[in-house]
């Protein structure tokens, strides 16, 4: 049965508090009719402090779309070989055992993938397989584990690494003024996490049953308008109401395996904002401190796009895990607007 191990993640070193985010929008748009909203908004995300690959000053500076997709090529190969050091270690495996290489981010642009680079740079072999993923956005990281889950599930034997890279600090658009961007300024963060699925062996949770549900007619509400000056992030002031239609799906994915999804032991989901949670917390019938790690995420990182996931479930791990055969849900919400779910039981024996 295919195990997913305990993720790595980090986070860049350079640190923005909300209280410097708030006075930077004030004293960039102190003109702005809705500057009092936006600061009203950036207050309520939750969101204490975020970490950025630029320090603060060189992030406002817009020097140009291929500056900043050199800067986000460089700064992922310094940074993301730790991470899958650290989660083939926590896996107990080499490098040399890895099979597929599932590389999921939103943030910037390189052909070929990562995916290239690491294989020939991290002593994976050369006939591992690549799947990159560009386009899911904060669902991502979900859909990085249900693949990883089919794959291991089609091929028993096989490894899974899957790698989440995102600095979100490189999409910051200074022209973009409307209450959605002013918004995600206070929200994105930037990280970089990795986690192994084992199809034998390996603590973690064993995936039992994943799925996908996109609402329909939402393909707007989250998007990239991709402009010379490099993506431009498209936000619906709709986004934040969509669990009402997304929680049915877990509901029922949960009720196709036999469970109940409003009596799990633990879940892993997107934070994407504070309203994502209690909406979830509402619409599935579970305590607010059932999404205890994603809010700490929220909290420490921000929104982090695809790494969410990946760190929420690292914070889990962290505090000791569930108990052995607990039930559990984890969860990515994103662009489409698109949810990936997965189910799994944690196992502590390897």
């Amino acid at each position: 049965m295919a195990t997913l191990c305990r993720p790595a993640v980090s986070v860049p070193e350079h640190v923005i508090t909300v209280e410097e985010t708030l006075e930077l929008a004030r004293s960039r748009h102190a003109d702005h009719p809705q500057l009092g909203l936006s600061l009203r908004l950036i207050e309520n995300t939750g969101v204490r402090t975020r970490h950025l690959v630029r320090p603060v000053e060189e992030t406002l500076a817009h020097p140009g779309f291929e500056e900043r997709n050199r800067l986000y090529a460089a700064e992922a190969k310094a940074r993301v070989p730790l991470v899958v050091r650290r989660a083939l270690e926590d896996a107990s495996l080499r490098a040399a055992d890895i099979d597929l290489v599932i590389y999921v981010s939103c943030t910037g642009f390189m052909m070929p993938s990562l995916t290239a680079w690491l294989i020939n740079s991290m002593g994976l072999p050369s006939t591992t397989r690549q799947l990159p993923i560009a386009q899911l956005g904060c669902a991502a990281g979900g859909a990085a584990i249900n693949r990883a889950h089919d794959f291991c599930t089609a091929y028993p034997e096989a490894n899974a690494l899957i790698v989440a890279c995102e600095f979100c600090s490189l999409c910051y658009q200074p022209t973009d003024i409307g209450i959605g961007s002013l918004l995600s300024n206070g929200l994105f963060g930037d990280g970089v996490a990795a986690a192994v699925v084992r199809g034998k062996g390996g603590a973690g949770i064993h995936l039992e049953r994943n799925g996908s549900y996109l609402v329909p007619g939402t393909e707007d509400w989250i998007a990239y308008d991709v402009r010379a000056t490099g993506f431009h992030f498209l936000l619906d002031k709709r986004v934040p109401g969509t669990m009402e239609p997304l929680a049915p799906a877990l509901r029922a994915l949960a009720d196709g395996h036999g469970w109940d999804v409003s009596d799990l032991d633990f879940y892993i989901v997107h934070a994407g904002g504070p309203r994502i949670l209690d909406d979830l917390s509402k619409y599935l019938g579970v305590p607010p401190d059932a999404f205890r790690f994603s809010r700490a995420t929220l909290t420490e990182y921000g929104n982090v796009a695809s790494v969410v996931v990946l760190d929420a479930l690292r914070r889990l791990f962290d505090e000791g895990g569930a108990a052995d055969r607990a039930r559990g849900l984890l969860a990515g919400f994103g662009p489409g607007i698109t949810a990936e779910m997965t189910l799994g039981r944690w196992s502590r024996t390897p």
